[in-house]
């Protein structure tokens, strides 16, 4: 069988990994490039088996980049979430923890020179519109890897990459509350449909019956509970302008409860199919701006911080993810500026991917 060799660098960003290619290496047309990325992760076997992903949402990932045009950016960041066994690609939603490895991914594929001591690299997230400043240790010739940073989720620690988010608010559906109303209501469960970094519908864990306390596993063999999350989630994508999300994996959907364990308040985010396994970089910070926003679902739940900028900590099934929020709030009117992570990366692989020619031949 005839193969068709394309490089890329294998990356761990925060919490995910995939794939970190050229967009030039790849097919121009979305058709042909949804056919190489599922024979590349080998979509369509829950494990994955003939190809490079590993078996859960957060490993079938793929970074596409390219020098921007952009008068801003340096880097556009093209995301694309490939399915575990569904042979789907979906090119809407842009994801925060494999935006992490943009930085060095960039640098490692000769996009950017790296500087002495940090390189600031400016993203443009192409699918959202974000805009992006990571700040990556280097050395002048390369990217620093070893570091004292940890985040939960991820064994050990790395050299911290720094993000500083931009521009977040209706990047998929133009504007921070799409319904026009802060709470709605569908099936009977009140839900706040908001878009920063990620467009999500937002409920209590307590009106779903759950403590937000779940476990992943019993979460995810809570087949009632995904049910009707699933009829909301389909109610309330086509109610703010994303039409049938059926086969899409926006708008996601997020639980909150009380903090639990230090922190600001308790949350379970959801890729929709599965429990994330900790939390999402671009769900942390939608998450976030409902907490700080009068009016939403999130009302008397937030512990600590008030004011702006605020360090936030949100519990997840792993941990704890910290956010810091700079937001202006005028009576009523809430208005996002920026939000800030501390992240990090690690190089595991690098060389070409194979697909078959019946995949793609290359040009």
């Amino acid at each position: 069988m005839m193969q068709t060799g394309i490089p890329f660098v294998f990356m761990r960003g925060g919490t995910s990994r995939g794939p970190y290619m050229n967009r030039a290496d790849l097919p121009e047309d979305r058709d042909d490039l949804a056919r190489v990325l599922i024979a590349m992760v080998g979509s369509g076997h829950p494990l994955n088996i003939d190809g490079i992903g590993g078996g859960d949402a957060v490993t079938t990932k793929v970074a596409m980049l390219s020098s921007s045009d952009d008068d801003w950016a340096d880097v556009d960041y093209f995301f694309a979430q490939v399915s575990v066994e569904d042979r789907l690609v979906d090119f809407k939603p842009t994801c925060g923890n494999i935006l992490v490895g943009v930085g060095p991914a960039a640098i490692e594929m000769g996009l950017i020179a790296p500087s002495y001591g940090e390189t600031q690299v400016r993203i443009r997230a192409v699918n959202t519109g974000a805009r992006v400043l990571a700040t990556v240790r280097t050395d002048g010739t390369s990217v620093i890897y070893d570091g004292e940073a940890a985040i939960d989720g991820v064994p050990g620690t790395a050299a911290a990459i720094e993000l500083q988010f931009m521009d977040v608010v209706g990047g998929a559906t133009g504007s921070m509350f799409p319904t026009g109303a802060r709470r709605d209501v569908f099936d009977g469960i009140e839900v706040t449909c908001m878009d920063v970094a990620m467009p999500m519908v937002i409920a209590r864990a307590a009106d779903f019956g759950l403590s937000g306390r779940e476990t992943i596993a019993e979460l995810n063999e809570n087949e009632a509970f995904f049910a009707r999350m699933e009829a909301i989630r389909l109610q309330a994508g086509a109610a703010m302008g994303l039409g049938d999300v059926a086969r899409s994996v926006t708008p996601k959907f997020g639980l909150l409860a009380g903090a639990h364990d230090g922190g600001s308040a308790l949350t379970r985010y959801f890729m929709p199919w599965k429990c994330h396994p900790s939390l999402a970089v671009t769900g942390s910070q939608c998450l976030s701006a409902c907490l700080l926003c009068p009016g939403t679902v999130a009302d008397g739940l937030l512990e600590g911080p008030s004011g702006s900028p605020a360090q936030l900590g949100l519990e997840h099934p792993m941990g704890v993810l910290d956010v810091v929020m700079d937001y202006t709030l005028d009576g009523e009117d809430f208005c996002v500026v920026s939000a800030g992570l501390v992240r990090t990366a690690r190089k595991l692989a690098q060389g070409q991917v194979f697909v078959p020619h019946t995949a793609w031949a290359g040009d």
